[in-house]
């Protein structure tokens, strides 16, 4: 008899273990999941703020042998140097940011909670807290670090759909993006 309470608390006990590592990897893609959606949605605003008329020259300033030169014209806005810039700052505005528990699935979600334009939000079911925003940030901070030439990739040249393609697609850190919808973020 003593055996087998030892045996049921030892299972109870793996069991518990289970569960709280299985909801800690949730909440850790969450979050991921959460910071690359937010820093695509905050880089596509970014480059919409730029106008599409303003061009930079990138290429060689040296001249060639017949006297001619290598460069082009490409819109500022989409140049790598422009989003290397934006990219150092993009994760900064992650305190924008709360978190939203979607009620039937028990997902967390990240939802800006200021507006860009000064309109008022309905914040009624968005938590505010600042370990979110410092959580949502790192996450950030990281995926930048890991993903700078893809994320260039992507922004370079207009996409379609950059959320699920690089938050889903080239990095899984979203394993259910595709059921999120597009204008959440």
């Amino acid at each position: 008899m003593e055996m087998e309470h030892k045996v049921y608390i030892l299972f109870l006990c793996g069991f518990f273990c289970l569960n709280v590592f299985a909801h800690g990897a949730r909440q850790s893609q969450d979050i991921k999941c959460g910071a690359c959606r937010a820093l695509v949605d905050e880089l596509e605003w970014a480059i919409s703020q730029v106008d599409p008329k303003k061009m930079i020259q990138i290429g060689s300033f040296r001249i060639n042998p017949d006297g001619s030169q290598s460069i082009k014209e490409v819109p500022l806005a989409r140049s790598e140097g422009h989003l290397l810039e934006l990219m150092e700052e993009v994760c900064d505005r992650m305190k924008d940011y709360g978190e939203r528990v979607d009620p039937t699935t028990n997902r967390k979600t990240y939802v800006r909670h200021t507006s860009r334009d000064g309109t008022s939000m309905d914040l009624s079911d968005v938590t505010l807290d600042t370990r979110v925003s410092a959580s949502l940030k790192f996450a950030c901070e990281t995926i930048v670090e890991h993903n700078e030439d893809e994320i260039i990739e992507f922004f370079a040249h207009e996409t379609d759909n950059v959320k699920d393609k690089l938050c889903s697609k080239r990095t899984d850190l979203c394993d259910y993006a595709l059921k999120i919808p597009h204008d959440e973020l």
